[in-house]
């Protein structure tokens, strides 16, 4: 093949390529002055192409004139104002609030985050930890005293032993200091859960910070997860300083011997368990993972256990005595099942928090605007603490100075101001203003350019806005539909007795016979079937008189068959009785005709549903007529032409 033959298709591949982005932005229709183009038309063609089961419908022409159609019933709907209505406006805010979510979300971010979650529900953590407590809003003295403190803690955990320590400093109040147990993933905050996983087994980390305040966190171990336990337990109340203590050991072991012996775990349960909630249901507890309980004595007894069905002998735990039968246990899911309920985790964990920073730097860089460090210092340098807490603003600040701009609107410094008094709290005790303000200005400045993309992804994300369109249209196709045609109004009811009255042909059940149909092979066989239908013996005895290993067998279909029914042998004569054989095909057949049925009139009450949407679809017949002279339809044929050669050649 010759370079020259390359080079001529490559020109036309060029040339088709150029004519059909070209004709995507040609306008195939208008109605009135509303313009359809090419683009919209193949998008939706394309995306129903495999959806319809009408061939009919696959064609260009046709499904044109049902694309043309529906969008006469948008600019109707359009026309009678439905698109101003508050219940669809509520509706559509609500779907484009849902739909705008994830199309915001900076997914490299988020697949890491899934990620390391997932690592994180395989593997266990078991930890202490010293915590000083420390609010939010604390002042910067007392966030240096805190953290200052807890680098004291440190030094002498290394050197004393963070036991010794961890014992020592515990006050209840203000320090904490506490065996953790067993824990894995979203079970503590995002920042203690990342220091205790990003901690090496038998250290002590660095101090960190958690909106409770600074701690410190040895890590014990670290061990594969254990999934998920269903178990069931009898427990017997008890604590180390009860009179009846004893009884209660001889009395869960009493109860142990019983279950050895074959007694039933439920009945037992029900019988003595002192457990109020499970004691009813044989015992049986939610499903649970390491640390969920924060009984680790428990937990383990359960996890112990191999298989459904076995029990434990009796444990103590703080709470009492207890005898655990295994129910089910649950290993770590795949990623793949894990991911969604992961996903959802994300979002209403602290994890978010990096999503939404993400977020904010990308918005940022994608709409060029940044810190405004003139106009901090300049609020910070207006505002005083006081008692009230609430930020207030003298009268003569500088209103009208420009912020920031994003699109057609400049947000002014008066924008800011409102958001300071609205939101901003300071008082006597955190003199240090400027970086209250930094994170209010922060907080204006992303709420404000996430609303502003939201806004704006319908210009910058086609597939959104195309997704967002459709929604509309089908709102409105919607509720037109239901208020033209599918609501019945009692003038409507009057008008679809009359269409069935003038419809009665349509609606009739044909003549039918009562028969039985049989069929064989051998001709002989069928034959000897036919004189013991004949005899009036019953069908099952028939069956079993003709069955033969030796001969073919014969099948049997008895019931109601309309005329025209394929499996009746052509020029069967209608009349009570049995009739000669036929050949049909390789098989021979005779039907015994026990009842002629004839043709019968449907009343309207056993299809009012049917009667009804034939109704309804003459109705819609006769509006669509109605549109087509009330609003002028221009096709560009040429355009048309175009599309279906460009549709033929992909």
């Amino acid at each position: 093949m010759s370079f020259k033959f390359f080079l001529l298709m490559f020109c036309s591949f060029l040339s088709f390529s150029a004519l059909a982005q070209d004709i995507d932005d040609s306008v195939l229709f208008t109605i009135d002055s509303t313009s359809v183009k090419v683009s919209e038309f193949i998008r939706v063609y394309k995306k129903n192409l495999n959806l319809v089961q009408d061939d009919s419908q696959k064609d260009v022409d046709n499904y044109l004139e049902l694309f043309v159609d529906y969008k006469l019933k948008i600019q109707e709907a359009k026309a009678e104002g439905l698109d101003q209505k508050p219940g669809y406006l509520r509706e559509l805010g609500t779907y484009t609030e849902q739909l705008a979510k994830n199309y915001i979300t900076d997914s490299k971010v988020t697949d890491p985050l899934v990620e390391e979650a997932y690592i994180r529900a395989t593997q266990e953590v078991n930890a202490d930890h010293i915590l000083v407590r420390l609010s939010e809003d604390a002042s910067p003295q007392d966030t240096l005293a805190a953290y200052n403190k807890i680098n004291a803690f440190r030094d002498r955990a290394v050197k004393e032993g963070f036991e010794t320590v961890r014992e020592a400093v515990h006050d209840g109040k203000t320090i904490f200091g506490e065996k953790l147990g067993y824990f894995s993933g979203f079970k503590m905050v995002y920042p203690f859960e990342t220091a205790a996983y990003n901690t090496d087994s038998g250290t002590i980390s660095q101090p960190f910070r958690t909106q409770f305040g600074y701690h410190i966190v040895r890590v014990l171990d670290k061990r594969p997860a254990r999934g998920k336990a269903t178990v069931a337990h009898i427990m017997l109340l008890s604590n180390e300083n009860d009179s009846l203590a004893a009884s209660q050991e001889l009395k869960i072991n009493d109860i142990y011997i019983k279950l050895k012996n074959g007694a039933s775990f439920e009945d037992l349960a029900k019988q003595y368990s002192e457990d109020r909630n499970t004691a009813a249901n044989g015992g049986e507890l939610s499903p649970f993972s390491s640390g969920q309980l924060n009984v680790p004595v428990f937990e383990d007894a359960a996890f112990a256990l191999q298989d459904p069905g076995d029990f434990s002998e009796p444990v103590k735990s703080r709470f009492g005595w207890h005898i655990i039968k295994l129910i089910q246990k649950e290993p770590v899911q795949s990623f793949d099942k894990m991911k969604p309920e992961l996903i959802e985790k994300i979002k209403r964990d602290g994890r978010s928090k990096r999503i939404d920073e993400a977020l904010h730097a990308k918005l940022r860089k994608m709409y060029g605007v940044s810190n405004n460090e003139v106009a901090v210092n300049y609020f910070s340098g207006l505002i005083t603490p006081s008692n009230s807490k609430k930020i207030k603003l003298p009268e003569s600040y500088e209103t009208s100075k420009p912020l920031f701009t994003l699109g057609d609107r400049t947000y002014t410094y008066r924008d800011f101001g409102m958001y300071l008094e609205t939101y901003g709290l300071i008082s006597e005790n955190n003199p240090n203003v400027k970086p209250v303000v930094q994170e209010l200005y922060n907080k204006f400045l992303n709420t404000t350019l996430v609303s502003y993309h939201k806004s704006n992804l319908v210009n910058i994300n086609p597939e959104y806005a195309n997704i967002l369109q459709e929604y509309k249209d089908g709102l409105l196709l919607f509720d037109l539909m239901d208020s033209k045609i599918w609501k019945l109004s009692k003038s409507d009811s009057t008008e679809m007795k009359a269409y069935y009255k003038n419809h009665l042909d349509k609606y009739k059940t044909p003549e039918q016979i009562d028969a039985v149909v049989a069929l064989s092979s051998d001709q002989k066989t069928l034959k000897k079937a036919g004189k013991l239908l004949g005899s009036g013996m019953d069908l099952e005895d028939i069956k079993a008189l003709v069955k033969n290993p030796n001969t073919p067998d014969v099948e049997f279909k008895s019931g109601l068959f309309t005329l025209n029914d394929s499996v009746l042998p052509k020029n069967l004569k209608i009349k009570i009785g049995i009739s000669k054989v036929f050949k049909q095909n390789d098989s021979f057949i005779l039907v015994q005709i026990k009842e002629v049925i004839p043709e019968t009139q449907k009343p309207l009450e056993s299809i009012r549903g049917l009667v009804q949407s034939d109704y309804q679809a003459l109705k819609e017949k006769q509006w669509l007529e109605a549109l087509d002279k009330k609003y002028k339809v221009t096709i560009n044929k040429d355009v048309l032409e175009a599309i279906k050669t460009q549709l033929q050649a992909q």
